[in-house]
């Protein structure tokens, strides 16, 4: 029978407190024959707990045939796929450092990141990342190895090359010379090793090394563990990039649990890969779920005729049921009658189209509308959202028996959280918080006090049940010229209910009034401008400044934000024809908006929609 709430980690205590003591312990015990699975194109393959083990052990012994030891810092810059879990264990196995490095970092980050590091060696999936990564590689001559996962990502000519098969022959031929190596470095690991130097995203100035020890996620694995039901028999689908805290911790809590890890390596792919597998359980971020949401939106109306009333006013039962349930946990005979025919005609589809199985999506990184939460939880595929940051793991989260929508939930066992009371800033304190910044006393300073609470950064509040609210960032909040101050990632949570709406971002710093720019969902729009009765003809760049197209936006935008306090609705909008991305340096590998950037490269249009 599967075991649920913390009883698959029963036993673990006895184990030294590390992540391969815990991951290999589990790999042995339930030893399932999909214990990990990747796609390879239509076929799916599986991985046992036994091969798991074998692979990270070989690669281990290859390290350390390299000269990888204790301290030492590795890289890896790869899509999700088995061999960045295996080489992650693998560095960890031998006490030394892993230094993940996003596949959407910037050339000059990535060479910032391997230069202050010190990285001895670096991980490449492939001849898309290294033709990425290439100039930023190059110039970093501590550099000593170059390993790619595909023998075919190899570069020719290179004499620091080598291909993930050449590290595992030379852990074959380690491990004849001495078959108790990689165990004597498993037995010495300590709690306090450092285990991960994770770079922030960097919305101002460069990166900072965050450094994470076994300790903070050992801590993390055990108290989210307890916190969730998550047994055995649980399928998962890991689809957010492991180089990030949020999907790299809840793979070492599924691992820890006995789940059955499925990757997909790109969001692409994961339509076809939610049929196939059927999670029960997934982590998601709100612009994933903004995305479908909009597309069941879309194709509801599109239907026409009964077909898109019956649709419209599921939305709107739904809505009303789980605002009741949310509210006053329990809802009227009627409207549970009524959610009964919406959950049977129209509901029922959304649950085939994430494989039926879903328990619960666990959500991060941003704010989810009430409006989207209750849309998925009348589907019966409830949102848990929490919350995180790379400085601390995973804090907090809503229970599937206890989710308060709009916030984020309560506390994991061991870790305490408060609300300043001279800021409203968010503090943290436990044993998943950083040690600090990687030679960076001072910036270590100014978030770590001398009590302990890491300085989150996040402005929030605590209710009377104990649920904790993030409103904004400390530093995103600005004030109009009339002195009043704006939260912006709160509005434009509400903006992006819209399905017209792909990126917004509030702005009027300093300025009169508030005002955002929006980049369209282009298709979306035309589709609507022309069921108006209006042309949609045109680059997208004339179509920004027709005053048709501005103003149906607009309409939206003033309707979302019609509850808030009048300073801070959002009264006019500028259309841009393209998104905010990476590559102009407008947001950060994990897709947060550098408002500095924007308001600078954006100024004269933010004086033209909010009066300068």
């Amino acid at each position: 029978m599967a075991t649920t709430l913390g009883e698959n980690i029963i036993g673990f205590d006895r184990l030294p407190q590390t992540i391969p003591h815990f991951c290999f312990e589990s790999f042995r015990r339930h030893n399932k024959a999909d214990a990990l699975a990747f796609k390879t194109g239509d076929i799916w393959k599986y991985l046992s707990g036994t091969e798991v083990i074998e692979r990270v052990k070989r690669i281990a012994a290859g390290l350390a045939a390299l000269g990888v030891k204790a301290g030492d810092r590795v890289a890896i810059i790869s899509e999700n796929r088995p061999e960045w879990s295996f080489v992650d264990l693998a560095i960890l196995s031998l006490r030394a450092v892993n230094v993940p490095i996003y596949t959407t970092q910037a050339v000059e980050q990535i060479r910032f990141i391997l230069e202050n590091s010190g990285a001895k060696i670096l991980f490449v999936s492939g001849k898309k990342l290294w033709k990425h990564a290439e100039n930023a590689v190059q110039s970093v001559e501590r550099l000593e190895k170059l390993v790619f996962f595909d023998d075919d990502g190899k570069p020719q000519g290179n004499s620091r090359a080598l291909t993930l098969a050449d590290v595992e022959a030379k852990g074959d031929e380690f491990n004849k010379i001495d078959r108790d190596a990689i165990d004597r470095a498993l037995s010495e690991i300590e709690t306090t090793d450092l285990a991960t130097i994770i770079y922030t995203s960097g919305t101002t100035g460069e990166p900072k090394g965050v450094m994470l020890t076994h300790e903070n996620f050992v801590s993390n694995i055990i108290a989210i563990s307890k916190g969730l039901p998550i047994r055995s028999s649980d399928r998962s689908l890991a689809v957010l990039p492991l180089s990030h805290i949020f999907e790299r911790t809840v793979f070492y809590v599924l691992c820890t649990n006995g789940v059955s890890i499925h990757y997909c390596a790109a969001f692409d792919q994961l339509a076809s890969h939610l049929q196939e597998v059927k999670p029960t359980i997934m982590t998601a971020v709100p612009r994933l779920f903004e995305q479908v949401y909009h597309k069941i939106v879309k194709k509801g109306k599109a239907a026409g005729g009964w077909k898109t009333k019956l649709f419209e006013w599921a939305l709107e039962v739904g809505q009303e049921y789980s605002d009741a349930k949310d509210k006053h946990g329990a809802v009227s005979p009627m409207l549970a009658a009524r959610q009964a025919v919406a959950n049977r005609l129209v509901f029922s589809k959304w649950r085939e189209g994430v494989g039926r199985s879903l328990k619960f999506f666990v959500s991060g990184g941003a704010p989810l509308s009430k409006k989207l939460s209750y849309a998925f939880w009348a589907a019966g595929i409830p949102i848990l959202q929490g919350y995180g940051m790379t400085e601390g793991c995973i804090t907090c989260a809503n229970r599937p028996e206890d989710n308060k929508v709009g916030s984020i939930g309560r506390p994991f066992d061991g870790i305490e959280m408060k609300i300043s009371e001279k800021d409203g800033e968010v503090l943290i304190r436990g044993k998943n918080v950083m040690q600090g910044y990687y030679n960076n006393p001072e910036e270590t300073a100014k978030v770590l006090d001398d009590e302990g609470y890491y300085h989150t950064g996040d402005v929030g509040y605590q209710d009377n049940d104990g649920h904790f609210y993030i409103t904004d960032r400390l530093k995103d909040l600005f004030k109009l010229s009339n002195g009043k101050y704006v939260a912006p990632l709160q509005v434009e949570s509400l903006l992006k209910q819209s399905p017209l709406v792909s990126q917004p971002v509030v702005v009027g710093s300093g300025r009169k009034q508030v005002g955002a720019l929006i980049v369209p969902d282009w298709d979306a729009l035309k589709e609507e401008m022309k069921a108006e009765g209006h042309h949609a003809t045109g680059s997208r760049e004339e179509l920004c400044e027709d005053p048709q197209f501005i103003k149906r936006v607009q309409r939206d935008a003033i309707e979302l934000t019609r509850e808030l306090s009048d300073y801070e609705r959002v009264k006019r909008v500028y259309l841009l024809p393209r998104e905010f991305s990476i590559d102009k340096g407008e947001m950060t590998p994990t897709l947060k908006i550098k408002r500095g950037v924007i308001d600078e490269k954006f100024s004269e249009a933010i004086d033209e929609i909010c009066g300068s």
